[in-house]
């Protein structure tokens, strides 16, 4: 058996996916004119209740625009010190955009008011002048961690005293939503620019979409286009993310039902020492000195089972659409055998 937990970018198209895009009404993007990026641009921006979108190739990309055209160089943007714009993201920060970053040590990658407005800099020449905030939700490298609507609002309040603006890097968000009492239209208005990634949980091969106002998402196209982020029949890609908005959202509970099973699995083990509460899809385990990670990897690989470090003695699973009842099961009695190792 071949399963694959290193990531939830690792699905491959459904037959109903591979047909959407073969059926795609096509255009030239650049010009405007593709349909059916159009119409995934649109429902994307509202389901998030947004005026615009834009198709970009990647999260990165997405994110590194909407931080460009909310900043100048020079500038500083606060955020989580395990982010994923700031460690995975190439220095896109410096490179595109010349900022100075503000870290921060959140809840397991979760920032609270009080921090954010801590961390504004005083109006001085000494000082980077503060311009953006940036959140992740959920947060990768904390495990999947999710925030409440609440601390998001508080946040937004500081951001609007100090006239900062807010990003929301959401590579995972539709996780977030299904595990949230709030709905999408309750946290869209709350940013500025919104990232939302469609090839993870949602099971697109390509893309993602940057939402906001009409006049911003007009910059946005110029910084796509300066950073070769100008696709021409995209409309192929783009009525792959719009299949998995209308038909794998609802099956993303399932993941995290399957992430809890595989979380209280690992956890059973005699040699790992504890596992970061699994709120969505995403299961971090740390291992103890007792068992070489690069041993416990190699017993997965060797069983057909890929996972991967998340530091030095940290091991990090994700479940996705790809993987079903049958291999979480296989991975259960396989996770079983290595207590023995």
């Amino acid at each position: 058996m071949n399963i694959d937990l290193r990531s939830d970018t690792v699905t491959k198209p459904s037959m109903g996916m591979l047909e959407a895009m073969m059926s795609a009404k096509i255009g030239d993007d650049v010009f405007e004119e593709d349909p059916t990026v159009v119409k995934l641009e649109n429902e994307v921006a509202s389901i998030f209740g947004k005026e615009a979108g834009l198709f970009c190739p990647s999260g990165t990309m997405t994110n590194q625009i909407g931080i460009k055209i909310q900043s100048q160089p020079g500038q500083e943007i606060i955020c989580d010190q395990h982010s994923h714009i700031y460690l995975y993201e190439g220095g896109g920060l410096a490179f595109n955009s010349g900022l100075s970053v503000a870290l921060l040590a959140g809840d397991r990658g979760r920032l609270t008011a009080h921090q954010v407005k801590d961390a504004i800099r005083p109006d001085h020449v000494y000082y980077p002048k503060t311009a953006v905030v940036s959140l992740e939700n959920t947060h990768n490298r904390g495990g999947g961690s999710l925030y409440e609507l609440q601390e998001i609002k508080a946040i937004k309040e500081v951001c609007d005293a100090a006239q900062l603006k807010l990003h929301l890097d959401g590579a995972r968000i539709f996780n977030a939503l299904a595990e949230s009492p709030y709905a999408a239209t309750e946290i869209g208005p709350l940013f500025n620019t919104i990232s939302v990634c469609l090839s993870k949980g949602i099971g697109a091969p390509v893309g993602s979409v940057l939402v906001s106002d009409k006049s911003t998402i007009y910059q946005a196209r110029r910084i796509r286009k300066v950073m070769g982020g100008g696709m021409r029949q995209a409309g192929f890609l783009a009525a792959a993310c719009l299949y998995g908005i209308r038909n794998n959202v609802a099956g993303l509970k399932e993941d995290h039902r399957r992430a809890r099973i595989l979380g209280d699995a690992m956890s059973a083990l005699p040699f790992v020492d504890s596992i970061l509460p699994v709120s969505t899809n995403i299961i971090v385990s740390f291992i103890n000195n007792n068992m070489p990670l690069e041993t416990f990897l190699q017993h997965l690989a060797a069983n057909g089972i890929k996972a991967v470090p998340f530091g030095p003695q940290a091991v990090r699973m994700v479940t996705h659409l790809d993987f079903d009842d049958t291999m979480l099961d296989y991975t259960l009695e396989i996770l079983k055998k290595s207590a023995s190792l």
